[in-house]
This record gives structure tokens, sequence and C-alpha cells, in this order.
């Protein structure tokens, strides 16, 4: 499994890139290269790197400006920037940091001390995500609370007396149609606030020390028609001997299939494979979820975890919001990379049970 961090080297210089691309990949880091600012941008786009190590004197387009136009863009401002000089003056310095650069260093360098910043920019980098996670999740929770409070009271008045009418009008009566469509959408949305309900209430509350190999399986079970009907490869590679992770098996299990589910309803035509790894890396248990379906836009894919929003072309979800939160709530992440046309893979991490 790949789970290497990606940095993005932008240097007019062959032998600095070279040596930067040897060190940063002997560490475990995933790199790409570009030679001009120009290049830089373009890389940052098809790349998406996690950190990038920015020369500041190049042709074309200088560090400066490369900086300045990825700290406006939204989609861009929060990467970590190091910044890379010959000029080591402080004025240099103050003009990198004053664009944005969240770090400085002039050339020639010493490795180790690169190699320290970028330790150090990832551990803020991931601090920062949680705490906008947190604040992320908090503040869904309170908009979930606050839509079922106003809308479940006219909700079951539009229901109940949709019902009453319906009953009351006789057979072949051209309103009954009408009354039809009301309640199927009444019983829909009454369906959202109930599980809306849920996702408030719901903990982790009777957790024990599970075997993920063994909660895959079971969660593959459950669709094993659906599976034969569409045609769907099943492939799992799951590592022997996997070390236990304490968890709620029924909300774990639950969370793998709701990205199951979605697996198999977006592969509709085409090679059709549904690929489940496990897998340790470093204190974590790792689970992957691949399929070859439709894929998801990047647009959606940013928001893929709240409430409402679907990678379908049918309805609001909420599946994806339940697994998010169920995978929070035992102390690991989950992330989603997605092309269109090619597919989708979902990863989540949980920490092992030392004990």
């Amino acid at each position: 499994m790949n789970d290497r961090k990606k940095i993005l080297i932008v240097d007019d210089t062959l032998d600095t890139v070279e040596l930067l691309r040897k060190r940063l990949r002997s560490e475990g880091y995933d790199t790409e290269e570009a030679y001009d600012g120009e290049e830089a941008l373009k890389k940052v786009t098809e790349y998406n790197p996690e950190l990038i190590i920015l020369d500041i004197m190049m042709p074309k387009i200088d560090g400066y400006e490369v900086c300045k136009r990825l700290k406006t863009d939204e989609e861009t401002k929060y990467i970590p920037i190091i910044m890379l000089t010959a000029k080591s003056d402080v004025e240099s310095k103050v003009k990198g940091l004053d664009i944005g650069a969240d770090d400085y260093l002039p050339k020639p360098f010493d490795y180790k001390e690169l190699s320290a910043r970028v330790r150090s920019l990832f551990t803020i980098k991931a601090a920062r995500e949680k705490l906008v996670e947190e604040k992320k999740s908090g503040a869904l929770e309170q908009m979930m609370d606050q839509v079922a409070h106003e809308i479940r009271n006219p909700l079951t008045s539009i229901g109940g007396f949709a019902r009453k009418v319906y009953g009351k009008l006789p057979e072949g009566d051209p309103n009954k149609k009408y009354l039809e469509m009301i309640i199927h959408d009444v019983t829909i949305l009454e369906d959202m606030i109930k599980k809306l309900v849920e996702i408030k209430t719901m903990a982790v509350c009777c957790t024990e020390s599970v075997n993920v190999n063994a909660i895959i399986m079971e969660a593959i079970k459950i669709f094993e028609n659906e599976v034969k009907e569409k045609a769907i490869d099943v492939k799992t590679e799951l590592i022997s001997s996997i070390p236990m992770i304490h968890a709620d098996k029924k909300l774990l299990k639950r969370a793998l299939c709701n990205i199951i589910k979605n697996s198999i309803e977006a592969m509709t035509d085409g090679i059709r494979m549904l690929k489940i790894t496990s897998g340790t890396i470093g204190e974590q248990v790792e689970i992957q979820i691949s399929d070859t379906g439709k894929g998801i836009s990047k647009d959606k894919l940013k928001n893929i975890f709240d409430p409402f929003v679907t990678s379908k072309v049918y309805g609001p979800g909420l599946g994806l919001t339940f697994t998010h939160k169920i995978i929070l709530d035992h102390n690991g992440t989950i992330s989603v990379e997605s092309e269109l046309e090619k597919g989708t893979t979902v990863t989540i991490s949980l920490p092992i049970n030392k004990s």
C-alpha cells in the first residue's frame, strides 16, 4: 500500500533536484519534479503535492510569484512551502515569508536541516487538518440537530394530513396520484431525519478487540447476491496475522458496508472489479476499498463526507457521513481518491490495539 507523503521539488538546478529526489525517496517520500515556475504550477494541479520545496531564482516565473499564486488560491493555499534561495539576506527571507512561504532555507543547505523542517511542516499540517476536521465535525452535528428540529414537526403534519386525505378519497380520484407523490417524498424525508438523529446520537460504546479481516469478510458476505447479479469480480488481499484493533464491531462493519455499497452502485458498465486489501503501516491497520466505477469529480470529492453531498447522479446521501463519524470516533482517519470514469479508492487507517 502506498501511503507515502507527496513532495514537489521545484528548482532549475539539476544537481539540486537529483540530490533532493534521492534523499527524500530514501526517507520514504514520494516525489515529483519541476524545473521552472510554469511547470511547477502545472505539476501542482496534476500531482497534488502535500508539500513543496521551491527555489526562488527560476526562469519564466520566479519562486516568489509561484508562492504568491499558490497561497491566494483556495485549492492550494494550505500546501506547506519551503523556499530555497542563494540569497541569504534578511530582505529576501522576509519577502518570502510575507507572501506566504511556511519556511525558508538559504543555499547551500544542510540536508539534515531540510529533512527536519520537512518533518516539522508535515506535523504542523497534520495537526491543523485534525483541528479543522474536529471543528467541521462539530459544525455538522450542530447543523444536523437544527435541521432535524426545524423539519420534523412540519413534516409530520404534512405526511399525516396527506395520508388522511388519501385514505378518504374514492378509488379512481385523479387527486390520489398527487397525494401518492407527496406521501412518497415525505417518507424519504422522514427517513432522512431519522438518519440525521441517528448520526447525532451515535456513539462507539461496545468496543472489543477485533480482527479487521473477519469484519471485512462479513461485510462482503452481505452483498454476496448483489455482487453475483451485477457480475462484479471481488478480489481480496488481506494480510495474514493482522494485528487486532479496539473497535465497536457492529459500527465498523456498518462503515465498511456503506463504502462497499457505494462502490457497487458506482459500477454500472465496463470492467466491474471490487478490490479490498488490509495491511499495516507503522502503528496503524490500513484498509483500502477500490472500485472501477464512474469515479467522483474533484468539486464533489472535497465535500464527500458532508451530509446531503453525494457522488451519485440521484438523491442526497448520508452513508459516507455515517462512515466518516464512525472512523473518527475510533481515532482513525479516512480519505478518498478518485478519477472520473476510472474508479475510486477509500483508505481507512485505525490504531492497532497495543494492549
